[in-house]
């Protein structure tokens, strides 16, 4: 019978085929919530516990850096300060009286999850307030509908307070996915760049271990607290198909993330990139 509730679910969103279903019926024992849309025909094919209240941990990152693609300054030069750093790891390295364009610390945020860029950004563009850009952040949630999301830091630290959705992460990312700035980010394996006064050289690597091997995957996010648990948004993306997951809460994320789009975007064997050796 809860095999068949099971089957009855699914058929009220996009169709899937058994096998597809089956994916998904493995896949949802192990994470907390899931939504997956096909983005080409605007539809929900999959979802678990969508409005549950979680902690996003660095999906966060996705507002921070839309904020300040969208602020215009992204060539602006950021000298960093002491309270900018002053986070735990993941972290850049930046010292204070670095100079680094507003650019290169969203780009770091994005592709590496630092947390000295994420706070650097918010300072910068607070106005020495990390508090005004928290504010800033939540005004734009709630502009984009993300009715039962609060920040209250810009790294996706757990703090009391600071709790999202896989619903709502998923309309974040189906906004910023239409920013051209922003897709070019997402979608980089690794970024150089120097510092502008001391011409200290920073490489970094992509924490997305499903983009590093998968050419299909063209971004989005990693995101993990003790916790929020392992969590991943993620797009695939072939010919006419266009698939966007999120997952949150996430035991073996990588390998079912991988099942998941694998199975919606129809990968071949060509599709798919030989693992090297690199940073997480």
């Amino acid at each position: 019978m809860r095999y068949l509730i099971y089957f009855f679910i699914l058929s009220i969103l996009t169709p899937l085929s058994a096998n597809k279903a089956d994916v998904f019926h493995k896949i949802e024992k192990e994470l907390d919530s899931i939504i997956v849309k096909d983005l080409s025909s605007n539809k929900t094919i999959f979802k678990k516990n969508e409005e549950k209240l979680v902690r996003p941990a660095s999906l966060t990152k996705i507002m921070t850096s839309i904020l300040a693609i969208e602020s215009g300054k992204m060539n602006d030069v950021v000298t960093i300060t002491k309270p900018m750093i002053d986070v735990e790891p993941t972290k850049l390295g930046l010292q204070v009286g670095d100079k680094v364009r507003l650019g290169d610390l969203v780009h770091v945020a994005l592709i590496r999850s630092a947390n000295d860029a994420a706070y650097s950004i918010a300072y910068y563009l607070g106005g020495g307030s990390k508090d005004t850009f928290v504010e800033m952040m939540n005004k734009k949630a709630k502009t984009l509908g993300m009715k039962h999301t609060n920040f209250s830091n810009p790294a996706g630290f757990d703090t009391p307070n600071h709790k999202s959705t896989a619903f709502d992460l998923m309309k974040l990312t189906e906004y910023t996915i239409k920013n051209t700035t922003f897709n070019k980010i997402v979608n980089l394996n690794t970024y150089s760049f120097s510092t502008l006064n001391t011409n200290r050289k920073f490489q970094v690597y992509t924490s997305n271990k499903l983009k590093r091997a998968n050419k299909y995957v063209v971004g989005v996010k990693t995101g993990y607290t003790n916790e929020a648990g392992a969590c991943l948004i993620a797009r695939g993306k072939k010919g006419e198909k266009d698939v966007l997951l999120v997952m949150l809460n996430a035991e073996n994320r990588w390998v079912n993330a991988k099942k998941a789009l694998d199975e919606l975007v129809n990968v071949k064997k060509g599709d798919t990139i030989k693992q090297k050796k690199g940073h997480v």
